[in-house]
């Protein structure tokens, strides 16, 4: 069974590892290329876009792949967009693989907005030291907030450079501990945490850090979730795969 895993998250590498070891699934994952030093893949790997919805239902049908997986990152609306609109015209079952989104539990002092725009202007018009974990792709919305001192966290260098006057970029990929989370706010002597919620445990260490320390997060909402089956776990996902190849098995 010909399997084409979206990429861009935890979940898809650990889908791909899974199924390196499994003769009965030809899997390919396709990453979007934004990462400069993507982690090596165990199986075959395909890095760009695919020009679209329509590109992708081209690629569907000229690999003749029998299942889509849609694995990546949670704020990635077009990419899931586009995989729903391709797997429908060429009636290749989908699912989504997801993390489930952050909480707030007790102690926890989030303030929930829709856009990164949105939360720039949510830091304040006092100037603070601010921890900003939101990738790289949203860092022009905190141009509009020039007065804090910012820490941005991102794993390649952001290009073009932040229009800041004052920044740092600390490159790191996790996961992170809460030991070293709450060291780095102390340090930097941290005010505020600003990020966005991508779920999953990776990076979770932040959010507990920031309680500990009780610090205020701004949070970017996530997305509404794509209008698809969804599902949590990997073995609810290998147990979709096992079911589709079983039933199409002569």
């Amino acid at each position: 069974m010909r399997v084409l895993i979206l990429g861009g998250s935890n979940e898809a590498t650990q889908l791909a590892a899974r199924l390196a070891d499994d003769s009965a699934f030809q899997p390919v994952l396709s990453l979007a290329g934004r990462t400069r030093h993507p982690a090596p893949s165990p199986i075959p790997c395909r890095i760009g876009g695919f020009g679209g919805a329509i590109g992708l239902a081209s690629y569907l049908r000229s690999q003749a792949i029998d299942v889509v997986i849609d694995a990546t990152h949670p704020f990635a609306e077009q990419m899931s967009a586009n995989a729903i609109s391709a797997a429908g015209e060429t009636q290749t079952p989908l699912v989504v693989f997801s993390r489930p989104p952050w909480m707030p539990g007790p102690g926890d002092r989030w303030v929930e907005f829709v856009s990164a725009e949105a939360a720039a202007q949510a830091i304040g018009a006092t100037g603070r030291r601010v921890f900003l974990t939101v990738g790289r792709l949203q860092l022009p919305a905190f141009e509009t907030a020039p007065q804090h001192d910012y820490l941005i966290r991102t794993i390649d260098p952001p290009e073009p450079k932040p229009n800041l006057p004052r920044y740092r970029v600390l490159l790191a990929r996790g996961p992170f501990t809460i030991e070293d989370e709450v060291r780095l706010m102390r340090v930097e002597q941290t005010e505020v945490l600003v990020t966005k919620n991508s779920g999953g445990d990776s990076t979770r260490a932040k959010l507990d850090a920031a309680r500990s320390l009780g610090l205020e997060v701004i949070m970017v909402r996530r997305p509404p979730p794509p209008d698809a089956p969804t599902l949590h776990a990997l073995e609810t996902v290998m147990s979709f795969l096992r079911a589709r190849l079983h039933s199409a098995a002569p």
